[in-house]
């Protein structure tokens, strides 16, 4: 458990210095709209809590800090204009998320926000990555992609297991789930991906076997629940690895 909250807490401690660097953490804002939701749900169903608050916690912190570095490394007005509208957007989520204890009322409402933020988020890393004169650009943006969908597909787990989950819950979940194997594929198949890269994807299929395991029957609810929140944690911190190598690809 140490090792993983002390992974959770050392992401992006460096001012974005490149490109890949900006796409890097712009592709990690879309994971962190996702994972706050995940530890909010979590909290409120008393799932893991001690580790979900520390989680939440931290993931606000990243999120406001690395907020403030797009909007000041925002490359063009477009770019700018992203930041600064998921900026307003995300002073509501905030809100949301620290403005009371977690309940089933806040749950539906950060379901709902936490969409829009992804939204945003995305929007800003592709505009990004259109900037990209390299091969590695691209690929950064989808091995940071498979962060956000881990969170995504237990957010929708978790809010389901609430009772809080949209209609479409299910179907979205089942979307991340199969999208997340084709970027496993396209992230091996990449003629960039060096053999140290492919070593950690293979790293990151066994968690993710471990994840899919989560996610289907087996032990109580409860016994699940927290499975799917461990197991989502870790595919984070191993997809978090490979979109740094990545990112590092054309550094000089």
């Amino acid at each position: 458990m140490v090792v993983l909250l002390s992974g959770v807490n050392n992401f992006a401690l460096a001012e974005i210095k490149d490109l890949n660097s900006a796409i890097n953490k712009a592709g990690r804002q879309r994971m962190l709209s996702q994972r706050m939701a995940k530890a909010y749900l979590q909290i409120g169903q008393n799932i893991d809590t001690e580790r979900s608050m520390k989680v939440l916690e931290s993931s606000i912190s990243l999120f406001d800090r690395q907020l403030v570095e797009l909007k000041n490394y925002a490359p063009t007005p477009e770019a700018k204009d992203t930041f600064l509208k998921l900026e307003k957007e995300w002073l509501a989520y905030k809100d949301i998320l620290i403005g009371a204890a977690p309940n089933r009322e806040g749950a539906k409402k950060v379901m709902e926000i936490s969409d829009k933020m992804l939204q945003l988020s995305h929007d800003g890393t592709l505009q990004l990555v259109r900037l990209s004169k390299t091969e590695s650009g691209p690929l950064v943006g989808v091995a940071g992609r498979q962060r956000m969908l881990a969170q995504r597909m237990a957010k929708f787990y978790q809010a389901a297991n609430w009772g809080v989950a949209p209609a479409n819950g299910a179907a979205e979940l089942d979307k991340a789930r199969k999208e997340f194997n084709t970027g496993l594929k396209a992230l091996d198949s990449a003629p960039a991906t060096t053999q140290v890269i492919k070593a950690e994807l293979e790293l990151a299929r066994q968690q993710w076997m471990f994840f899919e395991n989560a996610l289907g029957n087996g032990g109580t609810k409860a016994e699940r629940a927290t499975a799917i929140a461990t197991t989502s944690e870790r595919l984070l911190e191993v997809m978090d690895k490979v979109t740094s190598l990545f990112e590092k690809m054309d550094a000089k």
